[in-house]
């Protein structure tokens, strides 16, 4: 299991790679496109853009994944838990949201005009017991305790700048070909686009899975018998979410588009699954969690996990084990 230290190392060593990285790349096209080198003017951008996007997007969050604000009233139990939580984190209290989708899953979200938000969806709420619940807004107010809504808000958007200048140079290439020699600069600009938001990705697809392990952590320091309850919490999203997805193959349609907001990928649901059935021989979700360290990761699963927002599920298993363990 990764020390404290070196989550620490490696979420400041790839963030750093992903700024040093976009604002190399912002340079050269400033220099290639409008022959000037001007900080001020690339700083004015980067920034701009990312505040911009930043300030709107809980809006586009909550019309996405059909999220609306509880009432107090409408659940006492759920506010108490989160009002409890923030206290033992040390947090104001979020504001509680209700995502109208089935997929069992929460996030944290947020911007200085919307606020910081916490979100379960109903299928969430349908699937797991109280205890897990609470061990699942404790990892999510970790994302809040670690500001990794900010810090995630900023990174994701990055690959896909590049990933609209790789788009739009290919087809200014394509009008422009035979003119002028524009068409070979938009040419090489676009090839470098791609690679850049290719290295990008796999950047910020590193840090997300490093803040899983950072939230997790902090689930299991706040919440009573944490490591536990967000063990076979996690196991249940993952069983349902498989479950829902072969029952109804469109239930999960669009819901994965933010994907890197949530507890757990939903995308790789199926996988997961079949990882802990493999571990476990098919056993209940507390039996399934208690065997789990019998599977051995492999490289397989480590290549998959390069491409993934979220850590490996037997690996994450594992590491709340060793925090059990160190616990007790």
């Amino acid at each position: 299991m990764m020390g404290l230290w070196q989550l620490r190392f490696g979420v400041l060593a790839t963030l750093a790679a992903i700024i040093g990285l976009s604002t190399l790349f912002f340079t050269a096209v400033l220099v290639l496109v409008f022959n000037t080198l001007n900080l001020v003017v690339i700083g004015i951008f980067v920034i701009a853009f990312n505040i911009i996007q930043w300030l709107i997007a809980p809006y586009m969050i909550g019309a996405l994944y059909h999220v609306r604000e509880v009432p107090k009233s409408e659940n006492t139990k759920l506010h108490q838990m989160v009002e409890e939580i923030s206290q033992k984190s040390g947090l104001k209290k979020p504001r509680v949201m209700l995502a109208n989708i089935p997929i069992a899953n929460a996030f944290a979200y947020g911007s200085p005009i919307a606020g910081t938000r916490i979100a379960v969806t109903s299928g969430l709420l349908n699937t797991l017991n109280d205890g897990e619940v609470e061990a699942v807004i404790g990892h999510e107010l970790g994302h809040v305790k670690h500001h990794d809504v900010q810090v995630m808000m900023f990174v994701s958007i990055l690959p896909a700048i590049f990933y609209y200048i790789y788009i739009t140079t290919f087809y200014s290439a394509m009008f422009s070909r035979g003119r002028d020699d524009r068409g070979s600069g938009a040419v090489l600009i676009g090839l470098a686009s791609l690679v850049v938001y290719f290295v990008l990705t796999l950047f910020t697809l590193y840090l997300s899975r490093l803040r899983e392990y950072f939230a997790d952590r902090h689930s299991a320091s706040v919440v009573e018998d944490g490591p536990r309850k967000l063990s076979v919490g996690l196991a249940k999203i993952v069983n349902s979410t498989h479950k829902l997805k072969h029952a109804r193959p469109n239930a999960a349609g669009g819901h994965s588009s933010l994907k890197a907001l949530f507890i757990s990928d939903p995308d790789r649901a199926e996988a997961d699954s079949m990882a802990l059935s493999k571990a476990t021989g098919g056993a209940g979700d507390r039996m399934l969690v208690e065997e789990v360290l019998r599977k051995q990761v492999n490289t397989a699963d480590r290549l998959v996990e390069l491409f993934s927002t979220h850590p490996n599920i037997v690996k994450r298993l594992k590491a709340l084990q060793e925090l059990d363990k160190a616990s007790a």
